[in-house]
Order: C-alpha cells, then sequence, then structure tokens
C-alpha cells in the first residue's frame, strides 16, 4: 500500500467523522476503556468522539505547570483533560493533520474557555512543535494510523525536554492477521491493518532513543466495541469478511498503554 494513498484515506475517514459528530455510544464506549464519569462531565459538548482505546492521561501523573502534547488530538478530548491537571501554569497543544478536526477542536477550546489549549494543523511524523519543549507527549489510538511510526517516536522524542516521557494508548497485534485485511487501505481507518505486532511495537520507541520502555496495562480490545465501530463494519462487509474472521479479530488485537522516557543526559 502507498503512504500517500493511506494517508489520503484516513484523513478522508476522519474528517466525516469530525463533520458527523459523536456517535451515540462515545461515553459508553469512553467508560469502558478507562475515562470516568467526572472526566466525561469536565471536558465541553462534542469533544468525545469516543475513538479512543485507553484513557492515556490517567497514567501520564501529569504535574501542575508542565506542557503536554497530544498527539492526534481529533476534537480535543484528552487535550481538554490534560488541560485540568496542568493547570493554568501549564499548557497543552494538540496536534492533528485533519482540518476539520482541528476546526472542531478549536471550537470546542471557545466553548471551554481555556487559555492554556491550543491546537495546531500538521502531520505526526513532521511535528510542528520546537525542539525540547514538551514535558509529556501523550496519544491516544493514533500512532498505529502512522505508516512510519519510527518517524513518529523520533519526533517525539525531539520534541521532548530531557527527563521528559511518553505515555501512549495504542492498538497493537498479538498474532498476524487475515491477509485480506492486512492489505486493505480502508482498515486502516479501523486501526486495523495498520497495527503492529506488540514487540516490534515497543523496539520502535527504544530505538528512537527512550529508555524505561514498559507496558503498563495490557487488554484485548472488548469484541463489543470491535464489532460496533461503524469502520470496522464498513471495512468488513466491503471485504467480505466471514463471521469466524471477524471473530478472529479481537483475539489477535490489544489495547496497551505505554510509558517511556528521554534520558535526563
Amino acid at each position: 500500500m502507498k503512504e500517500e494513498k493511506i494517508k489520503k484515506v484516513v484523513r478522508q475517514g476522519y474528517t466525516q467523522i469530525a463533520r458527523k459528530g459523536s456517535s451515540c455510544c462515545a461515553s459508553e464506549t469512553s467508560r469502558g476503556i478507562g475515562y470516568s464519569e467526572e472526566d466525561l462531565k469536565s471536558v465541553p459538548e462534542g469533544a468525545n468522539l469516543g475513538l479512543g482505546c485507553g484513557n492515556p492521561v490517567a497514567l501520564a501523573s501529569l504535574k501542575e505547570g508542565e506542557t503536554v502534547l497530544d498527539l492526534g488530538s481529533g476534537a480535543g478530548f484528552d487535550c481538554f483533560l490534560a488541560a485540568n491537571r496542568v493547570g493554568k501554569e501549564g499548557r497543552v497543544i494538540g496536534v492533528d493533520m485533519t482540518p476539520d478536526m482541528i476546526d472542531r477542536a478549536r471550537a470546542n477550546a471557545k466553548k471551554a474557555k481555556g487559555k492554556n489549549v491550543e491546537f495546531r494543523l500538521g502531520e505526526i511524523e513532521n511535528l510542528p512543535v520546537a525542539d525540547g519543549t514538551v514535558d509529556v507527549v501523550i496519544s491516544n489510538c493514533v500512532i498505529n494510523l502512522s505508516t512510519d511510526k519510527q518517524r513518529v517516536f523520533e519526533e517525539a522524542y525531539r520534541v521532548l525536554k530531557l527527563g521528559g516521557r511518553i505515555m501512549v494508548s495504542d492498538i497493537v497485534l498479538l498474532k498476524e492477521l487475515p491477509e485480506i485485511l492486512k492489505e486493505s487501505v480502508k482498515a486502516y481507518v479501523g486501526c486495523l491493518s495498520g497495527a503492529m505486532m506488540k514487540n516490534a511495537y515497543l523496539e520502535t520507541i527504544r530505538k528512537a532513543g527512550f529508555r524505561d520502555v514498559k507496558v503498563l496495562e495490557e487488554q484485548h480490545f472488548p469484541v463489543e466495541y470491535m464489532a460496533n465501530d461503524p469502520t470496522v463494519k464498513k471495512v468488513a462487509a466491503d471485504l467480505h469478511l466471514s463471521a469466524d474472521a471477524m471473530k478472529s479479530i479481537p483475539n489477535a488485537v490489544a489495547s496497551i498503554r505505554v510509558f517511556a522516557e528521554k534520558p535526563k543526559a
């Protein structure tokens, strides 16, 4: 699959999501992957699109005054949660490659009337952020969408201060997917065909220069979320996947929460 074609399809897919807004089950999905009722009530309406696979903010141990960068910030859900943690002296930057998502996130920021959150249009492989200016990088089910994950983690390393850390929730594979899924461009949008094997994913982080790389949480991606995901449903229909093939997917896919540090010297 050609990188530009994949990027185009992913951007188109998330443009449609941005224009449509959250699904009726967005809050239910978010509760199931680690967000509290307090989290859901503390963000502007329309910020939660129900797209994540975990809660990186809950595990990031954010401190007041820190600068946080969210890779693939969407409508801003995790950014607003992070902003609550870092306070008025802190700063949160969201980066997304989809103009409609950025527009939606900025509109949500106006609702929130928070001055410590900003959203920038850009690609996570080429972050519009200066070297050594960020304390924490978070991301939620986005890095798997990139065709150059090594570059993403190298960019995260570049923008972090010495001693900075990453906390990402993402989808990885525990076993190989059916070949027809691996070759599907559309399956990229559903976080399927772009996912790496777990060990390869962790090694990619180490190669970028990070230390103390560890998986803090891991769980099979819930079957009901996989089955109800409209993107996955469409991919299955388009590829004429059998019921058995669909049932095999959750056993191959896991949601992990990964922590790593940039060395202090």
